[in-house]
């Protein structure tokens, strides 16, 4: 099993991706960029693949509706180039809030557009001279546009014809598409002993649908990790990210997180801290998120415990544990979690 981490997006840019070099000596084998609305992850991503040598590195993720197909594609095949072949193109849809509000962009059809977005890419690294008809038209038709459109290839040779991409994918429908077709899954919330029941179907008629030539599916989950005695007050520290997902991301009826916090089993806790939250009682909120929810998304505990958490993500189908370490020397926490996933 691989270890990954998350840069925080709302730190020192900098100072955030100077730390990538001291992640990469401690035995992380990815890290993930997130963007929002501040800096973008892409100058990030660049400057962190002139700091390091062999950490792979992850968008995570680029929204697929604030650039079009062909620049992800041109982005992800700059990116690998400067890394050597270290790049993850990792995709999501966002949500309403952000692309409308942010980007001015419709939020419409989702599925359809990564679906189309993944097609894209991978023609335009293989160099295909490209044409596309579908939601996204390429060349432009005549009659929306000049008429002076015509196809295109890549002029600049990518260093590999492939790039991974993996999606963030919460609704079923949605994991379902990217067990097909993706190359990896980033789900948000994930919790192992429910995995089965609440994804089992999508995810098994995704990848009954797989070509085999995608090769192996990779899913990258995990959370807060914190190995030792008397350390469950640490999963505390995530209150206020769960409360702020599940009861803020979105409108009531319009949460995706909430959504999927229910069909864990949390309906009523889910929207308790919803109602919450939107009434600006975020603390409130923070307080009412369940303590077994923390539990089941998070590694804290004795050695023995992070083990046992360890190998139900394994058994799950987990091939990447995404982690948030909190520990004076994560060098030990790396290859202790390394050592027990053998």
């Amino acid at each position: 099993m691989l270890i990954s981490t998350s840069l925080n997006y709302a730190g020192g840019f900098k100072e955030s991706a100077d730390r990538v070099a001291d992640l990469e000596q401690a035995g992380f084998d990815i890290v993930f960029v997130a963007e929002a609305y501040g800096f973008d992850a892409v100058s990030q991503m660049g400057y962190i693949a002139a700091k390091t040598s062999s950490i792979k590195i992850g968008s995570g993720i680029l929204p697929i509706f604030s650039r079009t197909p062909t620049l992800l594609a041109q982005t992800a095949a700059g990116l690998d180039a400067l890394s050597d072949g270290r790049t993850i193109l990792g995709l999501g849809a966002s949500g309403p809030q952000v692309i409308e509000g942010w980007h001015g962009v419709p939020y419409t059809k989702p599925l359809e557009r990564t679906r189309e977005i993944i097609d894209i890419c991978r023609r335009v690294w293989r160099r295909e001279v490209l044409s596309h008809d579908g939601l996204y038209k390429l060349p432009l038709p005549p009659e929306q546009g000049t008429g002076l459109g015509k196809p295109l290839k890549m002029i600049t040779h990518p260093v590999r014809s492939s790039i991974p991409i993996w999606v963030a994918a919460i609704g079923p429908k949605n994991v379902q598409m990217t067990a097909e077709v993706a190359d990896g899954w980033l789900p948000v919330i994930f919790i192992p002993e429910r995995a089965k029941v609440v994804w089992g179907d999508a995810l098994g008629k995704g990848m009954a649908n797989r070509s085999p030539d995608l090769g192996p599916f990779d899913i990258c989950a995990g959370g807060l990790v914190a190995i030792g005695d008397n350390l469950e007050h640490v999963r505390d520290m995530m209150r206020p990210t769960s409360a702020l997902y599940i009861g803020g991301m979105g409108a009531r009826g319009r949460n995706f997180y909430n959504s999927l916090a229910q069909r864990y089993g949390f309906e009523a806790e889910a929207k308790h801290i919803q109602d919450l939250y939107l009434d600006g009682k975020k603390e409130e909120a923070a307080a009412a998120v369940p303590a077994e929810l923390l539990e089941k998304t998070t590694l804290v505990g004795p050695p023995g415990y992070v083990k046992e958490r360890l190998a139900a993500y394994k058994e799950a189908g987990v091939t990447v544990l995404s982690t948030t370490i909190i520990d004076p020397d994560p060098r030990r926490v790396v290859e202790q979690l390394k050592e027990w996933s053998e």
